[in-house]
């Protein structure tokens, strides 16, 4: 079964998607974004879901795009800040080329701004986003081949970055 060659994991703001859109350009494969394939699934915003249905009909759907990805794109894919959340996901990527993008909150706070639609967020953004992260962290880093610490790096730095905790050709 072929996977894909790159899966980033991290919060946001860690660069997954443009990230992820590079990495796939210079290594001449597709890019797949797990929330833009729910999204496409739901019709609606991820935003739109969690007040609609809730956050654990969001989380099944998440789930049900990984296994589908991770199945089918044989390309770069960025999953969603809390996909590796759940056993059954953290299982699937278990050897798999995953890569823990990591970032600070005041350089998530400068890159996506805290005050977008992010429904985890909602009441005090740094805060939430800090215990987010706490719960996070030991999984990121427990399901992830790789860990690059994106502080102060361009987004072209840190897909070299990947390439080379990878072992991966540039083109």
């Amino acid at each position: 079964m072929a996977h894909p060659v790159v899966i980033l994991v991290g919060p946001p703001g860690a660069g997954k998607s443009s990230v992820g859109e590079l990495l796939a350009e210079r290594l001449g494969v597709g890019f797949r974004d797990t929330d833009a394939d729910i999204v496409a699934v739901a019709g609606k915003p991820i935003a739109d879901i969690f007040v609609d249905e809730g956050e654990p009909h969001f989380r099944a759907l998440e789930a049900a795009a990984v296994r589908t990805a991770v199945a089918e794109h044989p390309g770069v894919l960025a999953l969603g800040g809390g996909a590796v959340m759940r056993a059954e996901t953290e299982e699937l990527l278990h050897g798999l080329p995953v890569v823990f993008l990591d970032v600070a909150l005041h350089d998530a706070v400068k890159r996506v701004g805290l005050d977008a639609p992010r429904p985890l967020l909602v009441g005090n953004p740094r805060a939430r986003w800090r215990e987010l992260m706490e719960q996070r962290r030991p999984v990121y880093a427990r399901v992830a081949q790789a860990v690059v610490e994106t502080a102060g790096l361009t987004p072209d730095q840190v897909a070299d970055a990947v390439l080379d905790a990878l072992e991966l050709s540039k083109s």
